[in-house]
């Protein structure tokens, strides 16, 4: 399995803007398609954005289309989510995930990270 580790969360204002990353370590993440959920306090899990390996493809959740980009780069084994013009409804943990499909469902027997917290307020 891959060791996926995410950062780049923290505290902004709405309409601020963060950038996540996801990284790996001792194995390679070019060969997976790669994405994000996120899951809210009391919430259910949400699938937020997808890659494919190449980073040809892209597909989001409508809830953050527009808003939300996802890069990768696989000389740097690493997948990124540019969030701009954040609400205060994108408030939660964002784990970053493999493998994942362009109907934005992520596999129960995939790999996940340990989440980093994204909290949106004034």
């Amino acid at each position: 399995q891959l060791q996926l580790v995410e950062s780049g969360g923290g505290l902004v204002q709405p309409g601020g803007s963060l950038r996540l990353s996801c990284a790996t370590s001792g194995s390679t993440l070019e060969d997976y398609a790669t994405g994000w959920f996120r899951q809210a306090p009391g919430k259910e899990r949400e699938a937020v954005a997808c890659i494919s390996s190449s980073g040809r493809s892209t597909n989001y959740a409508d809830s953050v289309k527009g808003r939300f980009t996802i890069s990768r780069d696989n000389a740097k084994n690493t997948v990124y989510l540019q969030m701009n013009s954040l609400k205060p409804e994108d408030t939660a943990v964002y784990y970053c995930a493999s493998p994942c499909t362009s109907w934005l469902t992520f596999s129960d027997f995939g790999s996940w990270g340990q989440g980093t917290q994204v909290t949106v307020s004034s």
